[in-house]
C-alpha cells in the first residue's frame, strides 16, 4: 500500500468521495453531517492523502490544521471492497505521524454514534484517542462523538 498526496482532481477519488458523503447522510441527518465535500477538502488547511496498490485505490484520509499545535483527522474512507484488511489503520498512522512530524501537540476528531460507526470507534480507541467534549466550533450533538489524542 502507498500513500500519496491527492489534489482530489482523479475520477476514482471523487467517486470516493461521493460515496462518503452519501454514506454520511445514510447514517446521519444532514444537521449532523460533518463530512467535507470536494472543494471543502482543496483548502489551503486540509492535506488530503489516498492510498493505493498500483492502479487501485483503497481508501482516504485528511489532516485539517486547527491551529499550529492542533489537527483534525478528516474524510476517512476505505473503499468497501477493501474493509478490513487495514487501510483506515495505515492512513490513521500517516496521519498521527504527520501531525507529529507539524509539532501538533493533540489530534482531534469528530465521528458518529451510531452503530455504523463502531468500528471506526474502535480504530481510534485502539490508537490512544480518548472521547472528549466538542472542539473547534463543533456543538453538542447526540448523533455526534468527539475523541482526541495528546501527542507526545
Amino acid at each position: 500500500m502507498e500513500i500519496h498526496l491527492d489534489d482530489l482532481s482523479g475520477t476514482k477519488i471523487k467517486e470516493l468521495i461521493r460515496e462518503h458523503l452519501s454514506g454520511m447522510l445514510e447514517h446521519s441527518p444532514p444537521e449532523s453531517k460533518h463530512a467535507l465535500g470536494l472543494e471543502e477538502l482543496k483548502k489551503s488547511d486540509i492535506t488530503f492523502w489516498s492510498a493505493w496498490e498500483e492502479e487501485e485505490l483503497l481508501g482516504c484520509g485528511a489532516l485539517k490544521e486547527i491551529d499550529a499545535q492542533h489537527g483534525e483527522i478528516k474524510s476517512m474512507r476505505t473503499v468497501k471492497a477493501h474493509l478490513r484488511k487495514g487501510v483506515a489503520r495505515r492512513l490513521l498512522e500517516h496521519a498521527i505521524d504527520e501531525s507529529r512530524r507539524r509539532g501538533y501537540k493533540r489530534i482531534s476528531l469528530e465521528t458518529g454514534s451510531m452503530g455504523a460507526f463502531e468500528p471506526a470507534r474502535q480504530l481510534y480507541l485502539r490508537f490512544g484517542f480518548t472521547f472528549c467534549p466538542p472542539f473547534n466550533g463543533y456543538k453538542e450533538d447526540p448523533n455526534s462523538l468527539f475523541m482526541t489524542k495528546e501527542l507526545s
